[in-house]
């Protein structure tokens, strides 16, 4: 960890005021709904006129948002306290690891407070505790939207908080709580604002965003004068009216997504799905306590293909879940073989502590799960690698992310930030972050192409 992981938030560290308050360095660790939490706790803090800025030497105090869902993470967040202690000292700690204050205080006696994740009032009052709040807050350096750590051109727009699942691997619904659906009303004015201020594409985040409104019933609500259903289809249907990309994140295959996939077919949201399928063995499925249907998701897969040709699929899988044998595992190849995903992530089971999955019976070895998970990865990008070499030739739209010496970096609508590949434009340095344009693919490999702009 390093001093580069201070957030430096584009323009949320310019503007400083000379009689502001005081500084406070934040550091964000974790996923995009993190990310969002970040958002939410800076944009009050700069209402108050505190400048947020990018070193430990001159913060009056800093706020480490943690995450905690795998023991890597849990290893980072904890590094990074200390990190901040020795070179800082006055340290707020908040975000998913903050549930555990007695196992951060094991480690790190000397924290000034601790608090769990979305714990944005508290998170603000104890830094009003350390360096005294002005009275008179400086509302004009935060736009409508609030603060945002995402380049101007992408946003994540966060529609609930929570889980009501329960896989045996995870612990987040310990930490973040169960379902709560953000109002849609305020959604899509958040969504309709972010557009209006130049965001280019929307990500819908969430722990599971394809429940969206079942802890409410569907609560019906007033949008523009009309009665829309707090549902993930009215929300695709009013977000896709838009001038921008919609990207689907964290969707639990539900039978009703295949609602949603016409609308990828008509463009009025992007044909991409993040969707978690974790496993394709019955057993192990029902060991995780996930859908254990591989049959019918490969059925669906083929369905949702027939309905939009450009639909692009991405997933996560967990290799060497205890109890998985040579024949579950084998079950999951030919899953991949079958289902050719387009872009796909893998994690080793390792235990989380607190996760019921840590007593199931039969782990498997180390040395096997980094075997298994080494054939996995070489299956997928064998894949991964024909399935962008058919792209080649073709024509896509990309939208650009930052303009280096070389030229552009892009991405596809296939991609999202971060997590999938890029889509390089050599010496096209006139472009600008947010350029939305036509390009012909020239190259490809298991991630990324090489393409340059249809004039």
């Amino acid at each position: 960890m390093s001093q580069d992981n201070i957030i430096n938030t584009f323009n949320v560290s310019e503007g400083h005021t000379l009689d502001a308050p005081g500084n406070v360095g934040f550091i964000s660790l974790g996923c995009p709904k993190n990310t969002v939490d970040s958002e939410r706790i800076i944009t009050q803090l700069r209402s108050e006129g505190y400048n947020i800025i990018p070193s430990y030497d001159n913060a009056d105090v800093v706020i480490v948002n943690t995450c905690g869902f795998i023991d890597s993470a849990v290893k980072e967040s904890l590094d990074t306290i200390g990190e901040a202690l020795n070179k800082n000292g006055k340290v707020l700690v908040t975000g998913c690891l903050g549930a555990k204050e007695d196992d951060i205080r094991e480690i790190h006696p000397s924290v000034l407070s601790v608090t769990g994740p979305h714990a944005y009032e508290a998170v603000v009052k104890q830094v009003h505790e350390v360096v005294p709040p002005r009275h008179d807050p400086y509302t004009s350096l935060v736009p409508d939207t609030g603060i945002k750590l995402t380049p101007k051109h992408y946003a994540y727009l966060k529609i609930s908080e929570g889980c009501n699942h329960r896989c045996s691997f995870c612990i987040i619904p310990s930490f973040r709580g169960d379902l709560v659906s953000r109002p849609i009303s305020d959604v899509l004015t958040e969504a309709e604002s972010l557009v209006k201020g130049g965001t280019k594409e929307l990500l819908v985040i969430s722990q599971d965003t394809s429940a969206y409104g079942v802890d409410t019933k569907y609560r019906e609500a007033m949008w523009k004068g009309k009665s829309i259903q707090t549902r993930m289809k009215a929300l695709c249907e009013e977000l896709g009216q838009l001038d921008a990309w919609v990207r689907m994140h964290y969707v639990y295959p539900y039978p009703h997504v295949d609602d949603i996939i016409p609308m990828m077919a008509e463009n009025k949201i992007l044909p991409y799905l993040d969707i978690p399928f974790q496993h394709a063995s019955p057993s192990i499925l029902k060991a995780m306590k996930r859908p254990a249907h591989a049959e019918k998701v490969l059925h669906r897969i083929k369905k949702w293909r027939e309905i939009c040709p450009d639909i692009t699929l991405r997933s996560t899988f967990i290799v060497g879940f205890p109890g998985e044998t040579e024949s579950d595992f084998q079950m999951l190849l030919d899953f991949l073989e079958e289902a050719q995903l387009d872009r796909v992530g893998a994690f080793q089971y390792s235990n989380v502590d607190g996760a019921t999955a840590a007593a199931l019976p039969n782990h498997v070895d180390e040395a096997v799960k980094q075997e298994r998970y080494d054939r996995f990865m070489a299956v997928q990008q064998r894949i991964s690698a024909a399935r962008l070499q058919a792209k080649v030739g073709t024509e896509i739209d990309v939208i650009v992310d930052e303009v280096v010496e070389e030229g552009a970096v892009a991405r596809s609508k296939a991609d999202a930030p971060d997590i999938d590949g890029q889509v390089f434009l050599d010496n096209q340095t006139h472009l600008k972050p947010g350029d939305i344009l036509r390009v012909k693919v020239e190259e490809a490999d298991e991630y990324d192409m090489w393409a340059h702009p249809i004039v």
